[in-house]
């Protein structure tokens, strides 16, 4: 909880850093409430869900040519289903996660990364990275399994 500090209050103590004065704290309710900070909370919470599905995809489309380079196609082609499954929610969807409209919902936020805990460049270019790095490893991937790649 966070204190509130009124300098110069009887029996305030100044400590070697600048400390809080003894006597003087008063708890601040840094709770908000009414609808902002419901919509606040929901977008938060949609926010934190799309950066750990975000982070689960992106590890698994990183991952897939280590995998295909230690000869571990089973778990490659378990991720690269995993992906695809994800591009399929993405095509259904015209190319927009859905988490993405229900964070509309909470906020007229528009920047490339309202919905999501990524940079703003990162988040903008997101599909042109993964999506490229993702092909690369599935022909790698591929490519390691025919033998073409030793």
């Amino acid at each position: 909880m966070g204190y509130l500090v009124v300098r110069g209050a009887p029996g305030a103590r100044q400590g070697s850093r600048g400390s809080t004065p003894r006597g003087s704290e008063r708890p601040i309710n840094h709770h908000r409430i009414g609808p902002e900070a419901d919509a606040a909370r929901a977008l938060h919470l949609i926010k934190v869900a799309h950066t750990l599905a975000w982070v689960l995809f992106a590890g698994a489309i990183v991952a897939l040519p280590f995998c295909a380079l230690y000869r571990r196609y089973d778990i490659a082609l378990l991720l690269a289903a995993l992906v695809s499954g994800e591009v399929l929610v993405l095509a259904i969807n015209r190319w927009h996660c859905p988490l993405t409209a229900v964070a509309a919902r909470y906020t007229p936020d528009r920047r490339a990364n309202f919905d999501i805990y990524l940079p703003e460049w990162l988040a903008r270019h997101n599909k042109g990275i993964f999506g490229t790095l993702y092909f690369a490893g599935l022909v790698f991937a591929w490519a390691r399994w025919r033998g073409w790649l030793g």
